[in-house]
Formats: C-alpha cells, structure tokens, sequence
C-alpha cells in the first residue's frame, strides 16, 4: 500500500527544504518506500477534512491503510521501526538512536524555533533586540554540547540513523542565524546529511510543489 503525506501546497519557506514534510519524504526515501503527496492550501489545514487527521490543523499527516499519524518524529519512528535502514538491529544501539530522535526535537529544536520566531512574534516590542542575544547564547549552549558528542565523527552514534536524520533538518533551521559557524562540525555535518542519495530526492521532490508537477516520492 502507498502511503499518502500531506504537504504545504506553497511552503512559506520559499523552497528551502525546511517544512516538516521535508523530515517524512527523507525517511521514505531512505526506506525506499514510495509514497503519494496531497497539498493541502493554509484554508485547508483549518478545514474538519484536514483537522480529522492532524488535530492542531499542520502537515504533514501520513495515511497508510487504517495507519493514520501526525506529527513527523511520529511518523519518522513509524516508519524507522517497519522498514530497514534508520534504526541499527542491535537493541542497546536502537534505543540510543531512539533517544537521539527525541533529543532532536526536544532538546535542540525548541530554542531554534523560538528565535526563529521571534521577529514575527515579539519583532514590535521595545524589548526585542535585548532579547535575541539571549535567544541566541540558549542555542550556542545546546550546538556546543551537540558538538563535543559529535566529536570528529561522522555519525551521532555509529552508522546513520532516524536520530541524525532529524538533528540534521533541525540544525538547517538554524543557518543563516549566525550561530553554527562557532561550532564547525556541525555544518560539516549537515552536509554530510544533505550529501546523502535519499535527502537529494526528497529536496527535489520537496522543491517541486513550486512547479506544475507534484510527483509521487522514492526514487523520483
């Protein structure tokens, strides 16, 4: 069975490669799971239809049969534990990629995201500028300590996994902020990620929604 993923019909990202979808359609890829794509418009994701399947009205979602998930570290472990290739097979080494899926999206992320969002959300208020240095040292303190476990290796621990797949998109969120050029391995890092066969095909089909032609994902 395909499964079917939601996707902004035009990500507000400009086609970075940075919307959630982006997370799911890598771990297909790297799966070799073919997997069909319905853009959903921002009136949509507020409409019974779409808030049947997410409930805080966001993408992506993921269909399969009676499978119906939101969430994309969900999702992404949904589809680490049912295919081969993002999860090791010894079990001590599984629960650390495990726990470093987690550490990606709660541990790291949040901190990104809030100064990412910042301009948008508190851009107006006097005390804005005072505030983004602090914002900023909060995410030097987690990439420092991201960097000294990441070490001079390629891998968090041992071969990739689902846990590098999504500290890699979460690191992305954070270029262009000026705070992971103090941490050199971990840009060296993300291009190791952005390198890989399965994060190429899933960019390309990522930055399609902005053609005419939605393809269907895995090795288009």
């Amino acid at each position: 069975m395909t499964p079917t993923i939601t996707a902004f019909e035009r990500s507000p990202d400009g086609g970075r490669g940075l919307a959630r979808d982006m997370r799911v359609r890598w771990a297909l890829e790297e799966v070799g799971q073919l997997y069909d794509v319905r853009p959903v418009s921002f009136g949509q994701m507020k409409e019974p239809a779409h808030l049947a399947l997410h409930p805080f009205g966001q993408i992506p979602t993921f269909e399969a049969g009676d499978v119906v998930l939101f969430e994309s570290g969900a999702i992404v472990l949904h589809l680490a534990e049912r295919h081969q290739g993002l999860l090791p097979k010894d079990a001590s080494a599984r629960a650390r990629a495990v726990a470093w899926m987690f550490a990606a999206l709660n541990t790291v992320e949040p901190p990104i995201v809030e100064r990412e969002q910042a301009p948008y959300a508190e851009g107006d208020k006097p005390w804005h500028k005072e505030r983004l240095p602090l914002l900023e040292d909060r995410i030097r303190r987690r990439l420092a300590q991201l960097s000294v476990r990441l070490g001079d290796a390629d891998w968090l621990d041992g071969a990739f996994s689902a846990g590098d797949l999504l500290m890699v998109m979460v690191l992305r969120r954070a270029e262009g902020m000026g705070v992971l050029e103090d941490f050199p391995n971990l840009p060296a890092y993300i291009s190791r990620g952005e390198a890989r066969p399965a994060y190429r095909r899933a960019f390309a089909a990522q930055r399609a929604l902005f053609s005419d032609t939605v393809p269907t994902g895995a090795g288009t």
